[in-house]
């Protein structure tokens, strides 16, 4: 009952090929692909999404290029010879759907991210001798707001959130409950990336120096572990009994997602297993967030955890390089700058204290 995590992994990378190959014969504006060329533009690009890349990177690369492309295919454009000025063109087209379903014009954020993607399209071209030519290098790229819009909760939000899943597991106490338990856990007290968790095995549990570590894979596909406290342990830890009495073997023995989904109640070909998906987490965290009562209940997101961690460690005065480590920032100012929500920038700002120095000499207090 238990499945070979080799096997399993070697499937699924030959999978992830099979279906980048075929995603890949669908972008237009490029030649077709030659089998007989190892550096055909298409069996490079296909190379490009795989190296290095997490799925939920390797969708939006694809979105980004899929695009671009489509409109040199609409204009008539060899890719190849694009210059910039056809890249600024083309980005005062791009929209985006709102919630009402209109397009509107894409935000800076949007546009950065989107010459981001095909910008590095074009540099693995070059590094393999495909092109020459970057059209994108010299385009003038919107600046990224230094305040991050999504939603960090307080202090009291997050623990009562936590409070109401570990307690809603022990009035259950069944694995679903105690997964979820853990789940939530996880994302608050380690600050991974949903796809940390989500790409996490059981065989990515282990301890170092006395304490249990999760090891996993961060952005870029690079290997790195944190610690896990004794309050993301404990659920873990009786999620994973749950599970491995239901298989009637060892909890060390278990092997697979480390998060995984659970049998069908009614449904025998539903037999659960399978990792959970970012939508799943997603969809958790707002069913939860509603039923703990939180005001920012229908704005919360896996990222919400994300920056809740590092913005509480940064309003407590714990040192940014210490918080930037925790989250796995290679540029300080990604810690600095949109993980110090503006509430604690306010609270803590010397502002305060220049007020009192001068309040001490003034005539009016």
């Amino acid at each position: 009952m238990i499945d070979n995590t080799g096997s399993r992994e070697l499937a699924l990378r030959q999978a992830t090929t099979e279906s980048l190959a075929e995603a890949v014969e669908l972008l237009p504006a490029l030649p077709p692909a030659d089998p007989a060329d190892r550096y055909a533009i298409r069996h490079v690009t296909m190379l490009w999404l795989s190296v290095d890349k997490s799925e939920h990177t390797r969708r939006a690369y694809y979105a980004d290029l899929a695009a671009w492309l489509a409109w040199c295919a609409r204009t008539g454009l060899d890719p190849l010879r694009a210059r910039r000025a056809d890249v600024d063109a083309w980005k005062t087209t791009l929209t985006v759907t709102g919630r009402d379903g209109l397009p509107r014009p894409a935000a800076p954020s949007t546009l950065a991210r989107t010459l981001a993607g095909v910008s590095s399209w074009y540099r693995y071209l070059q590094s393999n001798d495909v092109t020459d030519n970057n059209p994108i290098g010299a385009v003038t790229r919107p600046k990224r707001a230094k305040a991050s819009p999504l939603p960090a909760l307080d202090e009291r939000s997050t623990a009562a959130l936590l409070d109401h899943v570990e307690s809603r597991a022990a009035r259950l106490d069944s694995e679903a409950a105690w997964r979820d338990a853990a789940l939530v856990a996880l994302l608050f007290y380690t600050g991974l990336r949903v796809s940390g968790i989500t790409t996490a095995t059981v065989a990515d549990l282990d301890t170092d120096s006395g304490h249990t570590i999760l090891r996993y894979t961060g952005k870029g596909g690079q290997r790195d572990f944190v610690p896990l406290v004794a309050p993301a342990v404990r659920p873990l830890a009786r999620y994973l009994a749950a599970r491995s009495a239901r298989f009637g073997v060892p909890a060390e023995r278990l092997t697979g997602p480390l998060l995984a989904t659970t049998p069908h109640p009614h449904d025998p070909a539903k037999p659960g297993g399978k990792a959970l998906r970012q939508r799943d987490v997603w969809q958790a965290l707002r069913r939860f967030a509603t039923a703990a009562g939180l005001p920012a209940a229908t704005s919360i997101s896996p990222h919400t955890a994300r920056r809740t961690t590092g913005t509480l460690l940064l309003a407590h005065n714990v040192p940014v390089q210490k918080v930037q480590d925790l989250l796995g920032h290679a540029d300080i100012r990604t810690t600095r700058d949109r993980y110090d929500a503006h509430r604690h920038k306010l609270d803590s700002s010397p502002a305060h204290t220049l007020a009192q120095i001068l309040a001490e000499h003034r005539g009016q207090r």
